[in-house]
């Protein structure tokens, strides 16, 4: 498990900043951001490197640094999942983003026309 430190709180759980990220068992590149100030609030997130490797949205330099990264290599990049019996979606408007390094992170609504429901099973190609 990783501490995370949101530089600002994440849109819609003001004032929540300090999440717990834990890796799910067997399931490789998902995992669980858990709020450490309201532990029943818990998010699934997938790894944009391992199943979306056609994503790569432009993150501004500005934003970049207020979790203290340089390259690309030091972000962890994550979507936020909401499974349904329907089938998952991911927001893809806003990715989690996070220095492997020192657990501060933010996560970027963006400028671009990036869906905030995209089926999941539909990007498989992405």
């Amino acid at each position: 498990m990783t501490a995370l430190d949101f530089v600002t709180p994440p849109p819609g759980l003001e004032p929540l900043r300090e999440f717990e990220l834990a890796a799910v068992d067997g399931a490789t590149g998902l995992y669980t951001l858990q709020s450490l100030e309201r532990p029943e609030i818990r998010i699934f997130a997938i790894d944009v490197a391992q199943h979306l490797p056609g994503y790569s949205p432009e993150v501004p330099d500005d934003r970049a640094a207020e979790i203290g990264v340089a390259t690309a290599d030091d972000v962890l990049a994550l979507v936020v999942v909401s499974p349904s019996r329907e089938g998952s979606t991911v927001n893809l408007l806003a990715p989690v983003l996070i220095n492997r390094h020192t657990g501060a992170s933010l996560q970027l609504v963006l400028d671009d026309d990036f869906p905030v429901r995209a089926e999941l099973a539909a990007l498989a190609g992405v």
